[in-house]
């Protein structure tokens, strides 16, 4: 699991995107958007630990148009939501995207070593696709894939599998096990404290 956390966090390099027309392929789409998270991250006046939230703000910018949290969210509880009101779908589709936030880009800010993707293929049929790439770190090569679907004429992401593993069902895993023996309630209030848990470390490390 430690393995797959830390490579996890390098799925943030790979995914930014913006929401783009469906005329654009899905490969295609990752591409553009993607330079400029690279060059944000790589940008000097970033580098300051006073410019980290600065940063950290412009690169969530771009992840948070792309990524279907709400469809994620919603793979992530599979059956157990059901059990989910409206309004606790909500709650728990906005925490879980906070977690994501708090969780990845933490990460990545502090552990980007100038990785480079290559863009192996995409495979495209109807409204998902599968684009698969390979993240470069210091000459080892980490698979990671993205599933897409077409949404409002936008290719968005939502799923990642790094080295085979899906972050779906990594968090699918580990909500299930909490669901069937608490109530949705519980688990939002799980999941926020875990985000209070981070930020407080984030305010320790500052």
């Amino acid at each position: 699991m430690k393995r797959i956390i830390s490579v996890l966090l390098l799925l943030l390099i790979a995914f930014p995107m913006t929401a783009q027309s469906s005329e654009k392929q899905p490969m295609e789409s990752l591409q553009g958007p993607l330079d400029e998270v690279i060059s944000i991250l790589k940008d000097p006046q970033y580098q300051g630990d006073s410019q980290k939230k600065l940063q950290r703000e412009k690169i969530w910018n771009i992840i948070r148009d792309v990524f279907d949290f709400e469809r994620i969210s919603l793979l992530a509880l599979g059956k157990y939501r059901k059990k989910f009101n409206d309004n606790q779908l909500k709650e728990f589709t906005d925490v879980f995207g906070e977690l994501l936030e708090d969780t990845y880009l933490n990460k990545i800010q502090a552990e980007y070593k100038n990785e480079k993707v290559d863009y192996l293929e995409q495979k495209t049929k109807s409204d998902r696709a599968l684009v698969k790439t390979k993240v470069m770190r210091e000459n080892v090569g980490i698979p990671v894939d993205y599933s897409l679907w077409l949404n409002n004429g936008a290719w968005r992401v939502y799923d990642i599998k790094v080295e085979g593993v899906s972050l779906v069902k990594n968090y699918r895993n580990q909500f299930q096990k909490i669901l069937s023996e608490k109530s949705p309630a519980e688990l939002i209030e799980q999941v926020k404290d875990k985000v209070k848990e981070q930020k407080k470390g984030e305010t320790r490390a500052g």
